[in-house]
């Protein structure tokens, strides 16, 4: 099947209250433009750099999602017109993305991430950090972002059980923080960001609201490209 194929068809399956995020990470131009052409607007890239070279060259209707890890010296680059920053796991970062927007007269919108797999190697804060980092004055004083929800990313595996139990977890912890007594200025908590191409459906059994497509829309990732030229 075609890109189009493929990403009507997952459109089609899912209820109208899910945001899809076309993971469009090594992927050129002619893939984006193609899964553009059927109306779809929403990208997600894990580099800021590839990201930058992307915005640049395509329509500028396109929202981008930045979904990997965050490099604080590299905000700046994307802080023009980064959309939704999905992985923010530390104060520090959410201090540096304030500052840029600043700079930019623009305030960006943000998820946090939450460490919900059993890998050492993701990233994300506690259910305890969360509290400590919204109670604090620092958070409460910034004024250029707003925490839009949760994001988080299940354990790669095949065991199902232990996916429910993953995304159940995340789950509870957005139903804590989406309480009016987190609700304020910079935070309102109305995305839950988690589910990929393998997991998605059973990320949406646990109220998963917005999902990270990529390898069921573009197919197997490709070899790194240099996006600093026009594909």
């Amino acid at each position: 099947m075609s890109i189009s194929e493929n990403l009507l068809k997952i459109k089609k399956e899912l209820p109208t209250n899910i945001t899809l995020v076309a993971v469009s990470k090594t992927k050129p131009f002619s893939d984006i433009i193609e899964a553009y052409t059927t109306g779809h607007r929403i990208f997600g890239e894990n580099k800021i750099q590839e990201m930058v070279g992307k915005h640049g060259e395509l329509p500028k209707d396109i929202e981008w999602h930045m979904i990997g890890h965050i490099q604080r010296n590299k905000v700046k680059y994307m802080a023009p017109f980064v959309s939704l920053i999905h992985a923010v796991d530390s104060l520090r970062l959410l201090k540096e993305i304030n500052k840029q927007a600043l700079k930019n007269n623009r305030i960006i919108n943000c998820l946090l991430q939450i460490k919900i797999a059993s890998e050492e190697s993701k990233f994300g804060l506690t259910e305890a950090e969360v509290s400590e980092l919204l109670a604090s004055e620092e958070f409460k004083s910034f004024q250029n972002i707003k925490i839009e929800g949760l994001m988080g990313m299940a354990t790669f595996t095949s065991d199902k059980n232990q996916l429910q139990k993953e995304f159940g977890l995340l789950k509870e912890i957005y139903d804590k923080f989406s309480s009016d007594s987190y609700r304020n200025q910079n935070s309102e908590f109305r995305i839950l960001s988690m589910g990929m191409s393998d997991d998605y459906p059973i990320a949406l059994e646990n109220g998963s609201n917005m999902i990270r497509v990529g390898s069921s829309i573009f197919g197997k990732r490709a070899c790194s490209i240099n996006f600093n030229k026009k594909q």
